[in-house]
């Protein structure tokens, strides 16, 4: 019966048959006192009745179920301390007794749950330490925050490997941080705000390279200086360490920390520079201040370069001066060969020479072609030769002198000029080096100052979006063939993953991007998006591809990994055999 507008007591003998099972009154407005039967009805699997207003002792009202799975009496009225009985439900893999008002310390019993996956006594009223023995569990969710929690954190804290969410905050533990934390290698989110740790902070948290969603240390008694580590976090979105006593500067190695969007760091007694990436820009002065004396672009800051004029900062001073005399000095060089450059050149005809072509183009299909041959062929690529458009470029279909037919990609000219550039060059060097029957064909390339594009085998029937979206070819393209086409897709998506090394993953494999001939034979093409698995690196990427076919963890973590392809492969799998996109 679980989320109604349900209210009123529940009823006393609603387990008086001894058989009942799965009990789910959970999000109603059920009120009074847990029912008398419930104490005695072994045969529960699930209690669920969070979100009510139910009162009782949860000492003295529930008893042992040695069946049970899923506990969860979180926001209603319950007191009392834990009750040893928890120790004979074995089974149980959920224990959420959060928002109630339940005092005494947590019980060592709860070690003995081998199963226990998630534990939530959040907001309650547990006093006490922290019992190092469920530290044994394998758990993936522990929220202690807001009791009344006292001592350290246990350094058994380093067996919980699986450990996604961690939640201390808003009790009274003290100590150091231990080091043995940076072991919980699987946290998604740390917070131990609003303690009374000491110390520095542990390197060891940089360990932590999958902390995506939050790290809280703030509103503690911590010092010391803040540890380079940290900037190997470069997943993290969210850092507060305010309201505490670090000094020094904050670390270079933040300019790595590129998934951050927010950076508390006020209340402290940090120096120097502020992050200048992109990630912050949208940063707010309340971030940062009061601190000693941290500079840079925002308001209510000093600007950095007045430390100039600083004079009881003499080696700062020499520390920032130095940099600029080397660049001036470097300006200078770089002037003086642009001179000479620029004197070459006006001896020079105007124009492009064919000397000049051949220097910015390079060939590999039956021996050199001429640049004119393209430029003349698309009629310098009118649009009435364009068969396709894409976020980066226009295709055009373009018929050489010795009467081939090639497909030539020119990139938008309205791209800026680095990132187009970059997935010019990226697209030519991976089309370049793999050969597999299902990959379009890449003849050659041009970099020319005026045009940078691609000439690829051209392919009739064009895309399969457009295949699928007229209705006569859509008929033609029988189940025989739809099946042979996830096939061809499919051995070329295993080629670039498994046969290439390091493995190629392509990053936007549509239907747009799946070429047909006339036989509806496919091959992948548009390697623009294109990331190459580096093994020694995190492989975090700025989104990229198209909606609708990336990978849900792709658009939250942004690590690419060959997975992101296959969800995409089966996103065309589901629109070859539906005939269309399947929409959300």
């Amino acid at each position: 019966m679980t989320n109604n507008s349900l209210s009123g007591p529940l009823p006393a003998n609603i387990c008086s048959g001894g058989k009942l099972q799965d009990l789910g009154v959970a999000l109603n407005m059920f009120n009074g006192p847990i029912p008398r039967s419930l104490k005695t009805c072994t045969s529960l699997l699930v209690i669920d009745i969070q979100l009510n207003q139910l009162t009782g002792d949860i000492s003295q009202d529930f008893g042992a179920y040695p069946h049970l799975i899923w506990m969860n009496l979180a926001s209603n009225r319950i007191s009392g301390h834990i009750s040893p009985n928890l120790g004979a439900s074995t089974q149980l893999t959920v224990l959420k007794l959060a928002d109630n008002m339940i005092m005494g310390s947590i019980p060592s019993i709860i070690s003995k749950l081998s199963n226990l996956v998630v534990i939530g006594f959040d907001s309650n009223h547990l006093s006490g330490e922290i019992p190092p023995e469920i530290f044994s569990l394998d758990l993936y969710y522990l929220n202690l925050s807001s009791n009344q929690l006292s001592g350290s954190i246990p350094t058994q804290i380093e067996k919980l490997k699986s450990l996604g969410y961690l939640d201390i905050s808003w009790n009274r533990l003290s100590g150091l941080i231990p080091e043995e934390l940076g072991a919980c290698m699987k946290l998604l989110s740390l917070k131990i705000n609003n303690n009374n740790f000491s110390g520095c902070l542990p390197g060891a948290i940089g360990n932590l390279e999958g902390l995506q969603m939050r790290l809280d240390v703030s509103c503690n008694n911590l010092s010391g200086v803040l540890p380079q580590q940290l900037g190997k976090l470069e997943m993290l979105e969210f850092m507060n360490i305010s309201h505490n006593q670090f000094n020094g500067s904050i670390p270079s190695s933040f300019a790595s920390m590129v998934r951050l969007s927010t950076l508390d760091v006020s209340y402290n007694n940090l120096e120097g520079p502020i992050p200048t990436t992109w990630h912050l820009r949208n940063a707010s002065d309340s971030w940062f201040l009061p601190n000693k004396a941290l500079c840079g672009n925002l308001s209510g800051l000093t600007p950095c370069y007045s430390t100039l004029v600083v004079g009881r900062h003499k080696h700062k001073t020499l520390g920032l001066l130095l940099p600029s005399v080397l660049v001036v000095g470097f300006a200078i060089v770089a002037g003086i060969v642009v001179l000479i450059i620029l004197s070459r050149n006006k001896r020079k005809p105007q124009g492009v020479t064919a000397e000049a072509r051949d220097l910015f183009s390079v060939w590999n299909f039956d021996g050199r072609l001429a640049f004119d041959d393209i430029v003349r062929a698309t009629e310098d690529f009118d649009d009435k030769y364009i068969i396709g458009t894409g976020g980066y470029g226009k295709v055009y279909k373009s018929q050489l002198q010795d009467g081939q037919l090639v497909a030539v990609k020119k990139l938008h000219q309205t791209e800026e000029e680095l990132d187009g550039e970059r997935r010019f060059r990226r697209e030519m060097e991976i089309l370049s080096q793999i050969r597999q029957r299902s990959i379009v064909k890449m003849y050659g390339f041009c970099s020319h100052p005026a045009y940078k594009f691609l000439v690829y085998d051209y392919i009739e029937q064009g895309s399969l979006h457009r295949t699928l979206e007229n209705e006569d070819l859509a008929k033609e393209l029988d189940w025989q063939n739809r099946i042979a086409l996830a096939t061809d897709v499919a051995q070329a998506i295993s080629y670039l993953h498994h046969k290439c090394s390091p493995p190629i993953i392509h990053r936007d494999i549509t239907s747009n991007n799946i070429l047909l001939d006339t036989t509806f034979k496919a091959f992948v093409s548009d390697f623009g998006t294109t990331r190459i698995l580096k093994p020694d690196s995190s492989n975090w990427s700025a989104l990229a591809g198209t909606y609708g076919y990336i990978a849900p963890e792709l658009s939250y973590t942004s690590v690419v990994t060959e997975k992101c392809d296959v969800y995409s492969f089966g996103v065309v799998v589901l629109e070859l055999v539906m005939g269309k996109h399947p929409r959300d």
